[in-house]
């Protein structure tokens, strides 16, 4: 894989207003993806997950929550320096599960896969509607492509991630729109806390599918005024 620095991509700061994530970029002041995406959640994901609270209990549900989004980040940080060039094998102390997590995501679906890269961890907009920060963009697998990063406690079935898949349509519909590319392909790229490997592609009309469906929450979110509860 090698890196090609073709895109400008702005610099942003990122700010939560009542524990809703904005971004401030190219002087918009603009609600992230996944601000977007939780405000417009289904009722029913909503029963869910208070189902699952209620039966491991509150406490216990938030323990769950911290640990796998620490894990996250540290594989993400992880993940990260190894696309910079900056790996770095005692980067994570003591943290050997998320070191070997990212090493699973590595060696089965990047290396020999991810081609050219283009970002990591860089700021996307869509102007006056959304912002956020894509794990990586570049060409994959012969395609330009937006790859994310993902862990999980357990393997995933492919109907469980419909928000990701919405997530990538978002970031991919702000680039070509921002900078004339034609990203067609979104790859999930995840590993579980007990070292599985699994890998989520969604291109063509089922990729269509899934911008379509993000720009309606979009329509939904202001349409609905609930960006004037974080705007």
């Amino acid at each position: 894989m090698k890196w090609n620095r073709k895109f400008n991509y702005p610099t942003s700061t990122r700010t939560l207003y009542n524990g809703k994530r904005l971004y401030d970029v190219s002087d918009q002041k603009l609600p992230s993806v996944t601000t977007i995406l939780a405000a417009t959640k289904p009722q029913e994901e909503i029963d869910s997950l208070n189902r699952w609270r209620e039966k491991v209990g509150h406490k216990q549900a938030d323990i769950i929550s911290r640990e796998a989004t620490e894990r996250g980040s540290s594989m993400h940080d992880y993940i990260e320096k190894f696309l910079l060039g900056k790996l770095n094998l005692d980067l994570l102390g003591d943290n050997t599960r998320e070191r070997m997590m990212a090493d699973q995501i590595i060696e089965n679906g990047l290396r020999n896969r991810l081609q050219e890269i283009w970002g990591c961890e860089s700021t996307l907009y869509y102007p006056g509607k959304y912002a956020g920060a894509a794990d990586c963009i570049g060409v994959y697998e012969n395609y330009q492509s937006l790859i994310d990063f993902k862990q999980s406690n357990k393997p995933r079935k492919h109907e469980w991630n419909t928000t990701y898949y919405m997530q990538l349509g978002a970031y991919s519909l702000a680039h070509n729109t921002v900078y004339g590319s034609n990203i067609t392909q979104g790859a999930i790229l995840l590993c579980t806390k007990d070292n599985i490997f699994q890998r989520f592609m969604i291109d063509g009309e089922r990729f269509k599918n899934y911008q379509n469906q993000f720009m309606q929450k979009v329509v939904q979110f202001y349409s609905q005024g609930l960006d004037n509860l974080i705007l």
